[in-house]
């Protein structure tokens, strides 16, 4: 049941796709996000890029998170407050309610890093051009300092999806026939929903445009903080599920990945000593 909605869709303000510039939709979802979300509403409603539409999806939030959307209301294309079953399910309402030929998710407290962004990823791309296009991203800690800044990769191998999550959905985005194609994202994920929509297509995976451009950032502040042990058990149940690559190859990608996150543990522990 729809709790509120608005923006200029309401108001019979849409937007379509062109010839030269494809129609761009970013979609926030957010749960009482009142701590990060003006910065990011901020920071996607002031893009340069002249087609893009903005969608937010609130799961019925009980803090301030409405007012700040009524704040920004005539720069954002369509917002809806409903519960809903978890991120799975909003991002999935966010799909539903997109028009553009490209979506991508920034999660509030997410963002993109300059008001050009959008435009320095799309100024080549067309409507119908490629299923995947994929730009770097910084991660920042909870005060907004840089932790680290993805680096630029020419040439994308689908196989560095068996060790990590190499196409981070802020930096994201994917064209709307990839959804017409595998569909929604699975609602049994807390985690990985992201991960596993991206490996129902690894058998016959995407060409994937890389841009070297730093286009959004993404706080570590997130569900998954802090719940590392979680995200590894479902990033193996979602390789399993999706039949990615042999059992005995799983198991050993699944050693060396644990390894790594221990080996990780326990220099952070002698560097703290």
């Amino acid at each position: 049941m729809i709790l509120d909605e608005g923006g200029l869709r309401t108001k019979g303000n849409l937007k379509n796709s062109n010839d030269i510039n494809p129609l761009v939709s970013i979609v926030t979802v957010v749960l009482n996000g009142e701590k990060y979300l003006e910065s990011t509403i901020q920071s996607i409603v002031d893009q340069s890029y002249e087609n893009m539409e903005y969608i937010i999806v609130d799961g019925g939030s009980t803090d301030q998170t409405i007012s700040i959307i009524k704040k920004y209301e005539n720069k954002i294309d369509y917002w809806v407050s409903e519960k809903d079953k978890g991120i799975s399910d909003a991002f999935n309402k966010g799909v539903k309610y997109a028009k553009g030929d490209y979506i991508n998710f920034q999660g509030d407290g997410d963002g993109f890093v300059t008001p050009n962004a959008l435009e320095r990823v799309f100024h080549d791309i067309k409507p119908h051009h490629n299923v995947f296009v994929s730009a770097r991203i910084q991660r920042i800690d909870i005060d907004g300092n840089e932790i680290y800044t993805t680096k630029y990769i020419p040439n994308f191998d689908k196989r560095s999806l068996l060790f990590r999550m190499s196409l981070p959905h802020q930096g994201l985005f994917t064209h709307k026939s990839y959804f017409e194609k595998y569909k929604f994202f699975d609602d049994s994920y807390t985690f990985c929903m992201d991960y596993d929509h991206l490996l129902r297509s690894y058998q016959e995976f995407p060409e994937v445009i890389t841009k070297d451009v730093v286009v959004a950032k993404w706080r570590e502040d997130g569900i998954g903080n802090g719940r590392t042990p979680e995200i590894l058990d479902e990033y193996d149940k979602t390789k399993k599920k999706n039949k990615v690559a042999s059992a005995p190859v799983l198991l050993i990608i699944k050693y060396i990945i644990l390894l790594k996150y221990y080996l990780k543990i326990l220099f952070i522990r002698d560097k703290n000593v």
